[in-house]
């Protein structure tokens, strides 16, 4: 896990380096990225109901056998490419560049994930969010989502009443963007709570922080703070609420 103290502080936006905590299968592997790990003295590694964000890479020709989620809100995001989904409720899904997922473990969801043969390499992000009640009811969401339009932030999931195409059952809204060299953006916000950026390829200025490829930041206000591309980048955000209720035993995004 990264030390805080080497995060660099820019009055309330707090940038943490590509993280350290890493796992390599060989044909799977994976970089944890711990929101809360950037703020100096923060006691939980992730950021209220945002537990982690995964940076997931599958060679071609990869299969994770079914295996057991509990407790956790999990969205597989895959800006290119293609991963392959079956379940014991019998769904067999793909997701790609025009589907989101969203598994709401809840009490148990078995699933398991392919890469064929033939398939690209695959690099996604699964992100983990921590759900407001315990052993809540398991079910799965795959869903087309709009396609994306250049400099401009298109929002993806949120709590349920948003009007983001899925639903995550905690106060975390994700966007996504495609910003060509020298735009410029406003990062998500909303009152009373914080935002969690990614940078998932390219450099962005973000206010007076430079964050490079497959770094992040958090911004501990509310306060307009504008992005813009020192080259052409895809960055993600999360407006989180930090006072939101959480439960904290996720088989992974604890």
């Amino acid at each position: 896990m990264e030390d805080a103290s080497s995060a660099r502080t820019h009055s309330r936006i707090y940038t943490a380096p590509r993280t350290e905590v890493s796992q390599n299968q060989g044909k799977f592997r994976i970089h944890l990225n711990f929101p809360g790990r950037a703020v100096p003295d923060h006691d939980d590694h992730g950021y209220g109901p945002l537990a982690t964000v995964v940076e997931s890479f599958m060679d071609p020709g990869t299969l994770i056998r079914m295996h057991q989620h509990r407790n956790e809100e999990i969205i597989s995001w895959v800006p290119d490419g293609v991963m392959r989904h079956d379940d014991r409720q019998d769904n067999e899904l793909v997701t790609d560049s025009e589907h989101l997922m969203v598994m709401n473990a809840g009490s148990g969801f078995w699933h398991a994930e392919e890469t064929l043969a033939d398939d690209p390499p695959l690099r996604m992000l699964q992100i983990f969010v921590r759900p407001h009640s315990l052993d809540l009811e398991p079910g799965i969401q795959h869903e087309p989502i709009p396609g994306p339009v250049a400099n401009e932030w298109r929002h993806l999931f949120g709590p349920k009443g948003t009007n983001a195409p899925l639903f995550v059952r905690n106060d975390v809204d994700f966007y996504d963007c495609r910003l060509d060299a020298g735009a410029t953006v406003t990062l998500p916000s909303r009152s009373d709570w914080h935002t969690y950026l990614y940078v998932f390829d390219g450099t962005v200025d973000l206010g007076e922080a430079s964050i490079g490829d497959t770094e992040s930041a958090l911004v501990t206000d509310d306060s307009d703070v504008t992005v813009t591309a020192v080259e052409d980048s895809t960055i993600v955000a999360f407006t989180i609420n930090p006072d939101a209720p959480i439960t904290r035993h996720g088989t992974i995004g604890r």
